[in-house]
């Protein structure tokens, strides 16, 4: 089995999925940190296509970076300044070619993350 990664962002204080969150995924080795893609979520709060294809995939340590307070200012939560959450960045590692899915949780004042399938 090929290795890629995807991901879907849940709004859990809205009840919907994540329409329009931009998500940035960078390739970490040592101090180098090597932005490799970016995309925005579709109405399903999924991005069209795996963030990291079969092709690119290596096995290594990866960040992903979610613009949560742009999408929290889009859809209506009430502003803060500076607000609470703004860019939420999640390291993990991928130790073997198989699908890693990494879902984000999130609300204007909290999120949560797993390995899903």
């Amino acid at each position: 089995m090929a290795g890629y990664l995807t991901t879907h962002v849940l709004d859990t204080a809205r009840g919907c999925p994540a329409e329009g969150l931009e998500i940035a995924l960078y390739r970490i080795k040592g101090e180098t940190r090597r932005h490799l893609v970016t995309m925005t979520t579709n109405a399903d709060g999924r991005t069209d296509a795996p963030i990291l294809s079969q092709d690119d995939f290596a096995a290594g340590t990866y960040e992903l970076v979610f613009q949560a307070g742009a999408y929290l200012d889009r859809t209506g939560t009430p502003p803060e300044n500076p607000r609470f959450l703004d860019a939420v960045p999640l390291r993990f590692g991928m130790s073997q070619a198989s699908h890693y899915h990494v879902p984000l949780l999130l609300s204007p004042f909290g999120y949560s993350t797993y390995r899903g399938s």
